[in-house]
């Protein structure tokens, strides 16, 4: 049940008189559009740990595996993600391997969007479309199932971190060459300084810039 100073500063900000249905829905708007900032996501930057020389020398590694272990702030941080504009938007989600997974499949269970998946070479069965990419320190190739990809039209990519871009922009490749259209990307962290966001023509969000 709300509190009463909760209901008297959703009357000054609405003068007619509501149910307490309507209170409900005008909180939970609220806080998903403030509160989530400040309470559970103030942690979200000391549980990433920084790893200079991996997996090379001259890499900063960023390890958010430490998110987990703060049940309430991967809590707050999918309910940020999930409430995004470009997954609304979206049919559905495509996950990159593998950190995407962790993220994908809680958005995709909080938002109800359908999940597909792009892995690495050899975890996947059938029919593969397939996009080579560079890394910072090598390169790589993802794959989707083809036939996944022909049950929606407009697709937005999870992965946990953006730092120059080529992984994201891998996938969206894979995406579009199946005639499908990419609504956006939302990652967890991103580096500014390596302007991997330059590299699209849709939108990017991330819930934390380093």
């Amino acid at each position: 049940m709300l509190g009463k100073h909760v209901q008297q500063s959703l009357f000054f900000y609405n003068y007619e008189p509501m149910e307490i249905s309507d209170y409900q829905i005008l909180y939970k708007n609220y806080y998903h559009k403030y509160c989530l900032n400040f309470e559970g996501m103030k942690n979200l930057e000391s549980l990433i740990k920084t790893y200079n020389d991996f997996p090379q020398k001259g890499i900063e590694f960023k390890d958010i595996l430490g998110i987990m272990q703060d049940p309430e702030v991967f809590r707050e941080l999918i309910l940020k993600m999930s409430s995004s504009k470009v997954i609304k938007d979206s049919e559905a989600i495509v996950s990159i391997e593998a950190r995407g997974f962790i993220f994908g499949s809680a958005i995709s269970l909080k938002a109800s969007k359908p999940m597909v998946v792009a892995r690495k070479p050899g975890k996947l069965p059938g029919e593969l479309i397939k996009e080579n990419y560079n890394l910072e320190y090598g390169n790589n190739t993802l794959s989707i199932q083809k036939d996944l990809l022909k049950k929606f039209n407009s697709y937005v990519i999870i992965d946990d971190l953006l730092a120059t871009g080529g992984t994201i922009e891998c996938v969206a490749n894979l995406i579009r060459k199946s005639g499908k259209n990419v609504c956006g990307v939302v990652t967890v962290v991103e580096l500014m300084k390596l302007n991997g966001r330059s590299r699209f023509d849709f939108p990017v969000e991330s819930i934390l810039s380093l």
